[in-house]
């Protein structure tokens, strides 16, 4: 064993004793798609007194905190997301109208002196009354009680120092609906101290909220009752208004035993009007919580029920197995010892990027468990790719006299490892880069998809580079398979290889009939476009999605009738399955979703909701629009990189291919009629990469053949290398292929979805490296006339001098 082995071993051996480690010791954080919960995508808006800047969205992110503290939610989770957004995710809610309402409502309570009723040419009311018009009083046991005892004043009332009953305030009803006007305010929930929810059985007050005055809040209380209490009984005078987001929620009367000037003292009061444990427990909530500094907007809710996360988990771990033993087994059968080494390697590999999701603090969520599956197929691309180039070296090496191949395998091995690496690396920096952009263009579990593909896809190159090497160094460091070479599957150049040899075909003698076939491809995907249109998901259209799980089967079409006569004609239906039944509609508010609901379920004897999704116009607007910008620089990013690589004109190339194959695959779900979603857009950048991948794979091999023989056209050059790289694309297609017919067969629809799409991708991808990416590089070639690529040099080579300049030396053999 080299020394460079040795370091090698040592540090696989600490890569896997440090994640098995975390594996054991940290628990994983699942997404709320895959456990069921509501997700919150709340934005601060400016108010007249306040401005909704990031400050103000840190302050309301904190009273967020401790109302949801307050509900008793098991690890919720509040983070802000920009300079006006809160996402705030609830495991195990599954009432996201009420959590909306509790989380959204400002709270802003105010304590107001009532001037009077309200004349008829008074401002309207503000909003409805919620509470009562009981007595107030200080809490039991105090001596401001209404019933109890309170000292007369021995001298003259304070002067009356309320304000003149004609002059204009804000009008709000009680709850008889009688139209109070009132005052400026004279406390605020600034001044509580602690509010509870209590019952009180012995005098029958029911459900009251008690308040706990200190300081200047129980000082202004004092004087707000002393107030009152010099209006007569009965005059609307003697009360004071309880306000909660300008709605009166109590209009207590001052007790007649409170004499004027007095007021009610003790710091402690109770407000009370007909509420119920639930109603009066989330009034105290609010005003512990305390008022929100800005107003929020829900603008983005998504509700899944429990079993339909543990469904999706369990059919996505079955897919993520069988893809993984199918791919495992097919490496073993190609490429024998080496391949079986190579699929302890992706098993390693789960591991890893098992690890690295702890260690980061990521969230698994539906679409990011796709892209940990997905990121199997780049591990094995790097495989084959070492593993053909090893072939390549090692049939190069060619044969003794008796036959004996003069190269070993280990090291025909080495040179597939350094050969191969500039394609990996390559490769794979294309779809970190197109994750990247995932990651800060989109939103929700796409980017817990575009965490997970990075992760995935360093672990891949941890795996083939790292861990396969040092398994199979070893391997085949020992004399029992040095003795039998056909073993490791190096010996025997593969079926693929050994049928182009034999037939020897030129791919580009066709190449100007090749385009025809691409514009086919790009007039049927602008006709399905055009005729069909696209099914643009809620994410960029804004609505309302239900999926529901019905008891009996239910028709599309006649649900569809169903709800056009209950008041939704827009709305859309669609079937998947015996019982599954999804509606999309316009915004609807909590009452709407309801009638929704009902009418579903009297279809089909009843239903379940499994999913709740709803996004506002101007968020499914701003996706869209990022969407776009998304496509568009990763588009640009990939030719820049590429052009700085290679040369401009494979970068020109390769992503006239890609987008090639972007417009291919929206065309081919406009036909199939499969929404356009968050999970398709990343699908779609996902396509970008693989064919990315594809095209740098080629055109590597062309650098490297071209700056070998720089005499040869171009043309020969090219065909040369399509020919040595199909064997590659072949397995490596095959591989990729296992894995997404797993999941489209087993995992659910949105992961189906997913799965079709990339097996759309992966055949219009090869195609297109190939026959539209290479012909439309060699046209380019011939019109640019630029000089072929150098070789590479060695790092610390010197210049080598042109043969005849080379000093010659006298080596003392005679002839």
């Amino acid at each position: 064993m080299t020394r460079a082995t040795r370091v090698r071993a040592l540090l696989a051996f600490a890569v896997l004793a440090l994640s098995a480690y975390l594996a054991v010791t940290q628990p994983v954080r699942l997404g709320l798609d895959l456990r069921g919960g509501t997700q919150l995508v709340l934005e601060t808006r400016d108010s007249p007194s306040a401005q909704a800047d990031r400050d103000a969205t840190d302050r309301t992110l904190e009273v967020l905190r401790r109302r949801v503290d307050a509900l008793g939610v098991a690890e919720p989770s509040l983070t802000r997301s920009g300079d006006h957004r809160i996402v705030v995710e609830l495991p195990g809610v599954q009432d996201p109208a009420h959590a909306a309402d509790v989380l959204g409502r400002t709270a802003q309570l105010t304590v107001h002196p009532v001037l009077g009723t309200a004349a008829p040419t008074d401002r309207p009311a503000t909003g409805k009354d919620t509470g009562g018009t009981d007595k107030a009083t200080s809490a039991p046991g105090k001596d401001a009680e209404g019933t109890g005892r309170v000292p007369a004043d021995s001298g003259n009332p304070p002067k009356d120092s309320r304000k003149d009953p004609g002059a204009p305030g804000p009008v709000l009803p009680d709850a008889s609906g009688a139209r109070l006007r009132l005052g400026p305010p004279a406390l605020t929930g600034a001044g509580v101290e602690n509010a509870t929810a209590r019952f009180d059985a012995e005098r029958g007050t029911g459900w009251h909220i008690g308040l706990d005055l200190r300081g200047p809040g129980e000082r202004a209380w004092a004087a707000l009752t002393a107030e009152a209490a010099c209006a007569p009984p009965g005059d609307p005078a003697r009360r004071a208004a309880i306000v909660l987001d300008d709605k009166i929620i109590s209009s207590p009367q001052v007790d007649p035993s409170v004499a004027c000037g007095t007021g009610i003292t003790g710091g402690a009061t109770q407000i009370t009007g007909g509420f119920d444990q639930e109603s009066a427990k989330e009034l105290a909530l609010l005003i512990n919580g305390g008022a929100l500094p800005v107003p929020v907007e829900t603008v983005e809710q998504r509700t899944v029920g429990p079993t339909l996360g543990a469904a999706a988990l369990d059919s996505s771990a079955r897919a993520a197995l069988l893809g993984t033993a199918l791919t495992a087994v097919f490496l073993a059968v190609v490429y024998r010892l080496l391949g079986a080494l190579a699929a302890a390697a992706l098993a390693c590999y789960a591991l890893i990027s098992y690890a690295a999701l702890l260690a980061v603090g990521a969230t698994l969520t539906l679409p990011g468990l796709a892209g940990f599956v997905l990121a199997i197929g780049m591990a094995v691309d790097a495989n084959v790719l070492v593993f053909e180039r090893a072939r390549e070296e090692y049939a190069a090496g060619g044969r003794t006299r008796r036959g004996a191949p003069r190269r070993s395998p280990r090291a025909a091995l080495t040179a597939g490892f350094r050969h191969a690496f500039s394609a990996i690396a390559d490769s794979n920096l294309t779809t970190l880069l197109a994750a990247g952009l995932l990651f800060v263009f989109a939103s929700g579990p796409v980017r817990g998809f575009a965490v997970t593909l990075c992760i995935g896809v360093l672990a891949s190159m941890v795996s083939a580079l790292l861990l396969t090497r040092v398994l199979a160094e070893l391997a085949l460091s020992r004399r029992a398979v040095t003795r039998r070479p056909g073993l490791t599957g190096l010996a025997r150049p593969g079926r693929v290889r050994t049928w182009l040899e034999r037939r020897a075909p030129d791919p580009l003698r066709h190449r100007r009939r090749w385009p025809l076939l691409t514009a086919v491809a790009l007039a049927l995907a602008v006709t399905g476009i055009v005729v069909r249109g696209l099914d643009f998901g809620v994410e960029f259209t804004g609505g309302r999605m239900i999926e529901y799980t019905t008891t009996a089967p239910v028709d599309a079409e006649r649900a569809r009738t169903a709800l056009g006569d209950a008041g939704f004609p827009r709305a859309v239906v669609h079937t998947s399955g015996t019982r599954e039944l999804t509606v999309r509609t316009e915004p609807l508010s909590a009452a709407d979703g309801s009638r929704v609901t009902k009418v579903v379920s009297g279809l089909g004897g009843g239903a379940e909701k499994v999913r709740d999704e709803q996004i506002g116009p101007s968020l499914g607007t701003e996706l869209r629009r990022g969407a776009l910008i998304a496509l568009g620089v990763a588009l640009a990013g990939q030719m820049l990189y590429l052009a700085a690589r290679f040369r401009w004109t494979f970068a020109l190339s390769a992503v006239a291919a890609l987008a090639h194959d972007v417009l291919v695959l929206v065309g081919a779900f406009a036909w199939l009629g499969k929404p356009v979603d968050g999970v398709f857009l990343a699908a779609l950048l996902t396509v970008v990469g693989y064919s990315v991948n594809d095209s740098v794979v080629v055109f590597d091999r062309v650098r490297e053949l071209w700056a070998a023989d720089r005499a040869a056209p171009f043309r020969t050059i090219a065909g040369r290398a399509l020919l040595q790289t199909v064997p590659r694309t072949v397995n490596t297609g095959i591989g990729a292929v296992f894995i997404l017919a797993a999941l489209a067969l087993l995992a659910g629809d949105t992961l189906t979805d997913f799965a079709v799409a990339l097996l759309i991708g992966i055949g219009v991808g090869t195609y297109s490296s190939m026959f539209t990416a290479m012909p439309l590089a060699i046209e380019l070639e011939t019109a640019s006339g630029a000089p072929p690529p150098h070789p590479a040099r060695p790092r610390g080579a010197r210049p080598r001098r042109p043969a005849g300049d080379r000093p010659r030396h006298d080596t003392g053999a005679r002839v």
